[in-house]
């Protein structure tokens, strides 16, 4: 069986990640009708976990899975520790005696219960009582309705998990309401905040320094360096760009820029970066950035444009920019000169870079429905997905991160 997975960080008020929620999806367009949704779900899970493994996908990180009612009941056996997962009980989950019972169970053995996309009823106090967190979706619920749910939660031991957060107000008045676990796509999308510095991190730009310090100079070295923290390679295209240079050709890669920048010219746009003030970006934001681009990479090498790999890279790598650097990336976009199409693909998602970038965003955020799979098999997403989290993994412990 095709199965897809994805990862979506939970963040604790200090904005650290302390788990990723789990998302599986199987696809079998020949068998889309499904008469046992419940034993579908239960099995791709099961077939997940065995084939996949959960400390290749999480780290060290706790797990946040979706369980269906057989699962719960113990149809199943659970392929996995207390200590490294938190067990969603989705909210069409009936509250009868026998689930409540399970639940509890559950807990007793030391499990930790999370009630999903959660609206208050008073049947649900059972569950309440048993729960340990309470995800509340903010889509679902307006100011007052949120407020509500906030004072009718405060009497149980529960704590409380923000869904969806999009914007920076919105993480604030949850943090204001008294949240204390947040997930959405804030931490990929911040809110603006103009004229902040954009910071490469510390490590990536001492790495380089050394790179720059070997005997031989090689542009592929510095390039895949470079690559590694957005930040760098936004600063290098804004250098380029400058009058100072007067160049009237468009990048169309890291390597492209190097060659264009020249060795002299590297040497000083990196030591200038080296005396500043530097400070480490978030290490979750760098690493998801990374397997965003090395994701787009990979597709467009299954897709036969092994020539145009290094563009989709960076489409990829520039598709989260604005969270470094704190501006509008439109803003960001119209201060370094990059081609046309990696223009169209970051800011519309159009063209084939842009379709690749949508593709990948969607098996992302685990938005399978709405994916054009590009003629890509589901196992091949899957693999490039995996294969991404791997490579980005591994580059940021080489840079120390």
């Amino acid at each position: 069986m095709d199965v897809f997975v994805a990862r979506q960080p939970i963040f604790d008020r200090n904005q650290q990640v302390v788990a990723y929620e789990l998302l599986y999806r199987a696809r079998d367009e020949k068998h889309a009708d499904i008469h046992d949704p419940d034993r579908a779900t239960t099995d791709v899970c099961i077939n997940t976990f065995m084939d996949i493994g959960l400390d290749r996908v999480t780290g060290q990180r706790r797990a946040y899975i979706n369980l269906t009612r057989p699962f719960l009941l113990g149809e199943y056996p659970l392929p996995f520790h207390q200590d490294s997962v938190t067990l969603e009980v989705l909210e069409d989950v009936i509250p009868d005696a026998e689930m409540v019972a399970a639940l509890s169970t559950l807990a007793g053995q030391g499990y930790e219960i999370a009630l999903d996309d959660f609206i208050y009823r008073e049947e649900l106090e059972p569950l309440l009582r048993i729960a340990h967190i309470v995800k509340l979706d903010i889509r679902q619920l307006d100011d007052d309705g949120l407020r509500q749910h906030v004072s009718l939660l405060r009497p149980f031991e529960v704590r409380l998990l923000a869904e969806k957060v999009e914007t920076r107000e919105e993480f604030a008045k949850c943090m204001e309401l008294g949240f204390d676990l947040f997930q959405g796509y804030f931490f990929c999308e911040p809110a603006v905040l103009r004229g902040k510095q954009a910071v490469p991190s510390r490590l990536a730009t001492m790495h380089l320094l050394h790179k720059l310090n070997a005997p031989e100079f090689k542009f592929d070295e510095l390039a895949q360096t470079i690559s590694t923290d957005a930040t760098l390679a936004y600063k290098l295209l804004r250098y380029i760009n400058s009058a100072y240079f007067g160049l009237r050709r468009k990048v169309e890669s890291i390597r492209h820029a190097l060659v264009l920048l020249g060795q002299k010219n590297i040497r000083i746009w990196l030591n200038l970066i080296a005396l500043s003030q530097l400070q480490d970006k978030g290490h979750e934001l760098m690493l998801t950035t990374l397997t965003r681009a090395k994701m787009c990479e990979l597709v467009a090498v299954l897709l036969r444009q092994d020539a145009e790999k290094d563009k989709y890279f960076l489409v990829g790598l520039f598709s989260s920019i604005d969270a470094f650097v704190d501006m509008p990336l439109e803003e960001i976009i119209e201060s370094i000169s990059l081609a046309d199409d990696i223009v169209a693909g970051i800011t519309h998602h159009s063209g084939p870079l842009g379709q690749v970038l949508n593709m990948v965003l969607h098996a992302e955020r685990g938005d399978w429905g709405k994916m054009d799979m590009l003629g890509l098999s589901a196992a091949q997403i899957t693999d490039t997905y995996l294969q991404s989290i791997t490579w980005a993994g591994e580059m940021t412990q080489l840079l120390g991160e």
